[in-house]
């Protein structure tokens, strides 16, 4: 019943760093891009996850959704291709993320015109193709908001801090275990060894 208590703990720990590790590795590199580049999205092998708040994109996308883009050339965007872009009619910081209804060619620099699935309207301002983050690829429904929440002081309390916190318990716990049940078997071992000699001492008389 111990071992099995044992192999169980050992099989959450190895899935929580599992789960967590990654994370770890790819929020750092994301933080780190973002400060030695600050004009880009930070990316990883190529491609950029970025928390959506806003239902302009809805049903295909909506708030709290965690998409995940590729970054592409200008070149190879067609038409309804649902693309992130820095917007034109923003402070040069946010970023968009809108369907091409339609691509034109200004003199061999090409420009989308947008539209949000929900929006009556077009984009007010073309996206030139300097402006273009890459290509939606997937998203990850309600995922935003749980990476919203882990990015708070409370959410990496609670989903990095407390499990490694958990998990150093379990360990020192454990080892304790152990060591209390190594020296449990060494006493016995030594108990056995002095009642054999003193059958021996007995024999011999």
């Amino acid at each position: 019943m111990k071992k099995q208590g044992n192999r169980l703990v050992t099989i959450i720990g190895i899935i929580l760093c599992v789960l967590l590790l990654p994370i770890l590795i790819i929020n750092i590199t994301l933080i780190t891009k973002s400060y030695t580049n600050k004009d880009d999205v930070p990316s990883v092998m190529g491609y950029y996850p970025m928390i959506v708040l806003t239902d302009s994109m809805n049903p295909v996308i909506k708030s709290g959704d965690l998409i995940i883009g590729k970054v592409v050339s200008a070149s190879d965007i067609k038409k309804n291709d649902i693309i992130s872009f820095f917007d034109p009619d923003g402070d040069g910081n946010s970023v968009v993320t809108h369907r091409v209804v339609e691509i034109l060619n200004d003199g061999g620099n090409l420009q989308f015109r947008t539209k949000g699935d929900a929006n009556n309207t077009f984009d007010n301002l073309l996206v030139d193709s300097s402006d273009v983050v890459g290509v939606y690829s997937t998203k990850i429904s309600g995922a935003g908001n749980v990476a919203m929440f882990m990015s708070s002081t409370t959410g990496l309390i609670v989903c990095v801090l407390v499990p490694i916190i958990i998990l150093i318990i379990v360990d020192v716990v454990r080892r304790k275990k152990y060591e209390q049940a190594l020296k449990n078997d060494t006493d016995e071992l030594m108990a056995e060894l002095k009642r054999l000699k003193a059958e021996k001492a007995n024999k011999g008389k």
